[in-house]
């Protein structure tokens, strides 16, 4: 039988952050045997480890070519049986090195992304009616656009953290739109400081209204600041999610000067079985 083990990602309480499952061996397991534990677990994804540092993601209703949380979740779970260390995942999307040291919160591990790219978006305002947005609540200072980090997100910024707050949309539209264009969440954000944003990730792709601490888009995110000039490297900046689903999670973002990479950090903690 399989072990699934069961991890949440971007917090340091079981009750925080983004559960992910977690299967240290993964070999023999084919497509469907995959997508049904997945399914089955009902996190918003599931790494499987099918061979050496050979990493897979599903959702509850398809693969995903790379998720930051689960990487994470991932990476930590390793480091509890083996120690702290480096490794490189090998993704979908490409190779992923991940570092994992101990901290005072815990073993916190770090993930370099596949290289980032921004790309301009110009259908915005279908986006927009189908979350119930006005044009008018859209942050000007931080424009629409497409980020890369290992997988696409369409970043809408928001003027106010009351319109971030509220967040109800078609999740059939929603879906169909996101389809269309391959993207894996619209990362929401709004800007409190210069280094500091909160984040929402609807996630119907993966059958999941909204994900409570998204990596992959944190990456995107930190692709997109730096290209649009929008913060300098170096720079630490601090993505706080979930807080409106409450499930908080911090997500730490690095941007350095002569890697256009994106780091992007955090720990992860064991779900207690309440079986």
């Amino acid at each position: 039988m399989t072990q699934v083990l069961r991890y949440t990602a971007f917090t340091t309480d079981p009750a925080g952050g983004n559960p992910a499952g977690v299967v240290l061996d993964a070999r023999g397991l084919d497509d469907d045997a995959m997508q049904a534990i997945a399914a089955e677990v009902g996190y918003s994804e599931t790494a499987f480890l099918t061979g050496d540092e050979t990493i897979r993601y599903f959702s509850p209703k398809a693969e995903v070519p790379f998720c930051g949380h689960a990487t994470v979740a991932t990476a930590v779970a390793l480091a509890e049986r083996n120690g702290p260390g480096s490794m490189t995942f090998s993704t979908a999307s490409g190779p992923v090195p991940v570092s994992v040291e101990k901290s005072a919160d815990g073993l916190r591990a770090t993930l370099t992304s596949v290289e980032p790219y921004v790309e301009a978006v110009s259908d915005v305002a279908e986006a927009l009616d189908i979350l119930g947005w006005r044009a008018d609540e859209l942050d000007p200072a931080l424009p629409p656009y497409i980020a890369y980090g290992g997988a696409r997100h369409l970043v809408l910024s928001a003027s106010t953290r009351q319109r971030l707050a509220e967040l109800e949309y078609d999740f059939d539209r929603l879906l169909g739109y996101m389809l269309e264009r391959d993207l894996t969440t619209v990362q929401l954000v709004w800007r409190e400081s210069a280094h500091t944003f909160h984040v929402r990730d609807p996630f119907p792709v993966g059958g999941v209204v909204e994900d409570p601490a998204t990596g992959a888009a944190a990456a995107a995110f930190g692709a997109y600041l730096r290209e649009l000039g929008l913060v300098q490297p170096p720079a630490v900046l601090t993505l706080y999610q979930g807080q409106d689903m409450g499930r908080p999670s911090e997500i730490q973002v690095e941007l350095r000067p002569d890697d256009t990479r994106v780091r992007v950090s955090g720990t992860a903690v064991p779900i207690p079985d309440l079986a």
